[in-house]
């Protein structure tokens, strides 16, 4: 073929393309770029379910620790047994979603722990409900690891703590949601039928989930601003054992970074509903609708903070700097809030405060999330989002057992909150000195000056 015959063939290609994309945008169809606000929706309801399904047992908490004849101390162990199945699966769910995608990964999880939290209404005692929770953990494990997957899939850099942080605040309401929901249904059918039901609903969400996501758009989600788009997926590369996480510093305190943030976030998830009820004195109505306040707030952190997050990162030259520094100043400053708790008078002032320690837990979590594609290849951010979501994770092992014990044998919920405090700060600390790109390779794959390629 001669050169003119070769260019008429290269132009009629590339018309061929652009009306294909023209007539898939019109569409509305997985190539159109607005098909990305879909993801972001289906993820944002499976973060509601979710949480008011793991919140659920904490609203019930006072009818099952009398049912059930459960002492604080054997509730604190139930609550963090949860934990050890989803720290291990979140590190297992990262490595799937790079595997096999957040689509099938999120089927699998969505409808185990669905079934699972049902059948949280059949627990009998302290044993099986032990058993059922840890279960339940496990299933839950692969959320937020799959959801940052998904994120990195379909959304540009410079809408990545945005959206995680609009994404993730599908969590407070949620958690918010599961105080007056399950209170009022636990009022009106019994705590068992209200387990049945907010499980239910998780089924009918993987439903649309399985008809509406596709794991990749037909565009280009990595390209910075002024790169050239393409279609060009993200290489897979075979999964590393856990010991090639343990051997890199950054990786390390940013997954101690997001731990100090889980931790005093776990144990208010756990023990909020008993703190109002058992400290503050408040009757089961009226927590009901109080609890709900402080996860509320956690929708102007988590929105707000990635707003915020996403600024500071289209401004400040050096990205992982700015990722840093949206994730440690709320961190900081939930250090002096926890403390404040201790000296709270009267209900109005605590719940005030636990609110704001919501949104600085809430503000800092999506940059800290976003950290991780400034830190390694858009192939490993599945891997890795896993191992900082499993150790992260490990606060909600510690945090809700030690905070039932200080509850029953070291004076109450004040000692509790000034451990969380000295975590927060030893978060912040290790956040700042030990998360930068300095000698970070995975695999095959090592990074460049600017971020992951």
């Amino acid at each position: 073929m001669d050169e003119a015959g070769r260019s008429g063939t290269e132009q009629d290609g590339c018309t061929a393309r652009k009306n294909e994309q023209i007539n898939s945008e019109r569409m509305g169809g997985v190539h159109s770029r607005n098909y990305r606000f879909v993801i972001a929706g289906l993820l944002f309801s499976v973060g509601t379910i979710n949480y008011m399904d793991r919140a659920a047992l904490g609203v019930a908490a006072p009818f099952v620790k009398v049912d059930l004849g459960l002492s604080p101390s054997e509730l604190g162990l139930i609550f963090s047994t949860f934990f050890l199945g989803y720290t291990l699966f979140a590190f297992v769910g990262g490595h799937l979603a790079d595997r096999y995608g957040p689509k099938r990964v999120y089927v699998w999880a969505a409808l185990s722990w669905s079934i699972l939290s049902a059948l949280t209404g059949a627990a009998a005692g302290f044993a099986q409900l032990l058993v059922v929770r840890t279960l339940f953990g496990f299933a839950e494990g692969p959320m937020n690891s799959t959801a940052n997957k998904a994120i990195s899939n379909w959304f540009p850099r410079l809408e990545t703590a945005r959206t995680i942080g609009i994404v993730f605040s599908g969590q407070s309401v949620g958690s918010a949601l599961a105080a007056p929901v399950v209170g009022l249904l636990m009022i009106s059918v019994g705590w068992r039928i209200a387990f049945v039901i907010t499980g239910a609903a998780g089924v009918l969400w993987v439903v649309g989930w399985s008809l509406l996501m596709t794991d990749h758009p037909g565009w280009d989600s990595g390209a910075k601003a002024g790169d050239a788009e393409g279609s060009a997926r993200p290489a897979t590369e075979a999964a590393l054992p856990l010991r090639a996480y343990l051997r890199q510093p950054a990786i390390l305190a940013l997954g101690l970074g997001l731990f100090a943030m889980n931790y005093p976030f776990y144990i208010l998830l756990s023990w909020l509903p008993t703190y109002l009820t058992h400290t503050l004195h408040m009757p089961v109505k009226t927590m009901a609708f109080v609890a709900a306040i402080p996860w509320a707030c956690g929708i102007i952190g988590y929105v707000g903070g990635g707003t915020i997050a996403d600024y500071v990162y289209r401004r400040l030259p050096d990205p992982l700097f700015a990722r840093k520094l949206s994730t440690t100043v709320p961190l900081a400053l939930a250090v002096v809030a926890l403390l404040a708790l201790t000296m709270s008078s009267g209900a109005v002032m605590a719940v005030g405060l636990i609110s704001l320690i919501i949104i600085l837990m809430t503000a800092g979590a999506q940059a800290c999330w976003a950290t991780v594609p400034e830190l390694v290849p858009a192939a490993r951010v599945g891997g890795v989002g896993g191992f900082v979501h499993l150790l992260s994770n490990i606060s909600g092992i510690i945090g809700p057992a030690v905070t039932g014990f200080a509850v029953q044998y070291f004076g109450g919920f004040d000692s509790a909150f000034v451990m969380a405090a000295a975590v927060a700060l030893v978060g912040t600390v290790a956040m700042l000195f030990f998360v930068n790109r300095r000698g970070i390779r995975l695999g095959g794959l090592a990074l460049v000056e600017h971020g992951a390629e």
